[in-house]
C-alpha cells in the first residue's frame, strides 16, 4: 500500500488546483464555485448524474436567484426546460422547496441538528426528510433527485451527489468550498461512482464488489490509514483518474 499512497499524494498534489476546474475538464464544481451558496450548490450537486458536459451545460442555464424567485417568476423562466429524468415541473418544484428550506434556517442548520444527534448519515437523511415536508409535490423525477433517506446501510446505494455535496461544503481548498463549520472533515464519506469504485478496486482499496454505501464506507476506511484527518482529500484525484482512463 505505500506505492499505492505514494503515487495518490502525487496525483492529488497535481490535482489540487483551480485548472483541474475548466471547460477542457468540466465538473459540477465549477458551477457551484461561481457563486459560492449552499444552496446553489445543492442544486449543482443532485443534478450532478449523467454526461458531465451536459450537466455543466443545464447547471450552467440555471440563474442563481431562481432559489428565492416566487412560483410565478419561476414557470416563466424555467418553460421548457427540463434535464435527463426531471420534468419542467420537477424543476420548478425543486426551487419552490429549496426557498422553503432557506426559510427554515438553511441546509447546513438543518443537516447539523442531525448531525450531532447520530452523525453524518443521520445528517443526510434530516435534510433529505425535511425537504419532502417542505413540499408535498412527488414524481419519480422529483424524488430521484432528492433520493430516499437511508433506513439501512446494508441496503442504501451509495448516495454519491449527498456525500459529493458535503465534500464541497465541509472541505475548504484550491477545489472544495468550505462553506460549513461543524463538521469534521474526517467524518466524511467517500463520493462513490463508478469510476472511484473500478480504480479503488484496480488498486487494491476497496475489495466489495458492489458500488453500494458500504462499498463507500471500506474505501473510505482504507483512505483513513492514509490520512486520519481527511480521508477524502484522495476523492477528486481517483475520480478523474477513472475519468480519463489512466488506470
Amino acid at each position: 500500500m505505500r506505492d499505492v499512497r505514494a503515487y495518490l499524494d502525487a496525483e492529488v498534489e497535481a490535482r489540487n488546483c483551480s485548472d483541474e476546474l475548466c471547460e477542457e475538464r468540466p465538473d459540477p464544481l465549477m458551477v457551484a464555485r461561481c457563486t459560492r451558496d449552499q444552496h446553489h450548490a445543492l442544486t449543482c450537486a443532485l443534478f450532478a448524474y449523467g454526461n458531465v458536459k451536459a450537466i455543466v451545460a443545464f447547471l450552467s442555464s440555471l440563474d442563481s436567484d431562481l432559489i428565492d424567485a416566487d412560483e410565478a417568476h419561476l414557470r416563466c423562466r424555467l418553460e421548457g426546460k427540463y434535464y435527463r429524468f426531471q420534468s419542467t415541473e420537477d424543476i420548478i418544484q425543486w426551487f419552490i422547496t429549496l426557498k422553503a428550506l432557506k426559510t427554515l434556517g438553511g441546509a447546513e442548520q438543518i443537516f447539523l441538528e442531525g448531525y450531532v444527534r447520530d452523525g453524518l448519515l443521520e445528517g443526510v437523511n434530516s435534510l433529505i426528510s425535511t425537504l419532502y415536508a417542505c413540499n408535498p409535490y412527488r414524481s419519480k423525477g422529483y424524488e430521484f433527485l432528492i433520493t430516499k433517506p437511508i433506513t439501512s446501510i446494508a441496503k442504501a446505494s451509495a448516495m454519491k451527489r449527498w456525500m459529493m455535496y458535503l465534500r464541497w461544503m465541509v472541505r475548504d481548498n484550491e477545489l472544495d468550498m468550505g462553506l460549513w463549520s461543524g463538521v469534521r472533515q474526517s467524518d466524511l464519506i467517500m463520493p462513490l461512482d463508478t469510476h472511484t469504485f473500478s480504480v479503488s478496486r484496480r488498486l487494491g482499496l476497496l475489495n466489495r464488489n458492489q458500488c453500494d454505501m458500504r462499498a463507500a464506507i471500506e474505501l473510505t476506511e482504507t483512505l483513513r490509514g492514509f490520512d486520519p484527518h481527511d480521508p477524502l482529500k484522495y476523492d477528486f484525484a481517483l475520480y478523474r483518474i477513472g475519468q480519463e482512463k489512466i488506470l
